[in-house]
C-alpha cells in the first residue's frame, strides 16, 4: 500500500486528503481509494505511486469535493473504471460549512454493501456506513484486516455530520456496525493510521452520547436556537469551526426530534428548540 497526500490542508481536512494505492508494489495491478481533489500535481503523484501497474478500480468512499473530483481525470489518464459509492448531489445546498458535493462524479459501477473488487493478492469489500453522507462506504482489505474508513472514522478528529444529507441516527448505527466487526487497523482519509480501532469507535460513540445528553440538559433549562448551544458545548472553539459545530448540533436535534425527545417552534426571533 502507498499513501499519497493531497495538497489541500484546511480546518476540515487536517493535513490534506489521503489517497491510498492498494496492492503489491511488485504486482501487476492495484486499486486507488479516494483520489482526492482535481489537482494536476496530486494526480501526477498518484500515477507515480501506481508505478505502471494496471488500476483495477478508482474507488471513492463518498463524494465530498476533497475526495472524488480527481476520479474523472485519473480515469481519463489511465483507462481505469470508477467503482464505489453512489453519486450524490443535493438539489439545494444552501450555505455549507463542510466540503460541498462533487457534481462531476460518475461511477461506472456502484457497489452495494458486501460487494467488492479483486486484484492480484488483494480483495476490497464495500462496507456501507451512511451518516457523514448518505452514500458513504468504507472498504475492507480482506487479506490484512485493514479498513479504509474515509471520513466515517478519522485519525485526527470526529467526523462532522451535516444535514440535510448527513444523518446522526445513521451515523450512530454505522459506528455500531463497525464495533461489531473485527478489523485490526483503520486507514482514514485524514490523519494517522488507527491501530486500536474498536477502542476509538467506542470512544466516538460515547462522545456522541455525551453531546446528546448535553443538548437535552440545555433544552431542559430553556428553549433556545441552535446558536445558543455552542458557547456551552464548545468552549474555546476555533471561530472557523463554529458553522460545523452548529450543523453537528442540528444533526443531533433532528435525530432527537425523530425519536420524539425534542421539538422546534417558530418565534418572533426565529426558530428555537425545546425539550418534549
Amino acid at each position: 500500500m502507498r499513501r499519497v497526500l493531497a495538497p489541500n490542508p484546511s480546518p476540515y481536512t487536517f493535513t490534506g486528503t489521503q489517497t491510498y494505492v492498494v496492492g503489491d508494489p511488485q504486482g501487476p495491478d492495484c486499486a486507488v481509494i479516494d483520489p482526492g481533489p482535481n489537482e494536476a500535481a496530486h494526480i501526477d503523484a498518484i500515477i507515480a505511486a501506481v508505478a505502471g501497474r494496471r488500476i483495477v478500480a478508482i474507488m471513492c468512499t463518498h463524494t465530498h469535493r476533497d475526495h472524488s473530483p480527481a476520479a474523472a481525470p485519473l480515469a481519463a489518464a489511465t483507462g481505469a473504471p470508477i467503482v464505489g459509492c453512489a453519486p450524490l448531489v443535493l438539489a439545494v445546498d444552501g450555505p455549507r460549512s463542510d466540503e460541498a458535493f462533487d457534481p462531476t462524479y460518475a461511477p461506472d459501477r456502484v457497489l452495494a454493501d458486501g460487494e467488492g473488487m479483486r486484484g492480484t493478492g488483494w480483495t476490497l469489500t464495500a462496507v456501507a456506513t451512511p451518516g457523514h453522507t448518505s452514500n458513504h462506504l468504507c472498504y475492507a482489505l480482506e487479506e490484512s484486516g485493514a479498513l479504509f474508513t474515509g471520513d466515517h472514522v478519522m485519525g485526527w478528529s470526529t467526523s462532522v455530520v451535516i444535514p440535510p444529507d448527513g444523518d446522526m441516527g445513521d451515523y450512530m448505527a454505522s459506528l455500531d456496525k463497525l464495533m461489531a466487526r473485527e478489523d485490526v487497523r483503520y486507514h482514514s482519509a485524514h490523519g494517522a493510521a488507527i491501530e486500536k480501532p474498536r477502542q476509538l469507535v467506542r470512544g466516538m460513540i460515547g462522545h456522541r452520547r455525551q453531546r446528546e445528553n448535553q443538548i437535552l440538559r440545555l433544552l431542559g433549562e430553556a428553549a433556545r436556537p441552535v446558536s445558543g448551544f455552542i458557547p456551552e458545548m464548545y468552549k474555546g472553539l476555533d471561530a472557523r469551526l463554529i458553522g460545523a459545530a452548529e450543523m453537528s448540533v442540528t444533526a443531533h436535534l433532528l435525530d432527537l426530534e425523530k425519536r420524539g425527545a425534542a421539538a422546534r417552534a417558530s418565534t418572533s426571533e426565529g426558530e428555537v428548540w425545546r425539550v418534549v
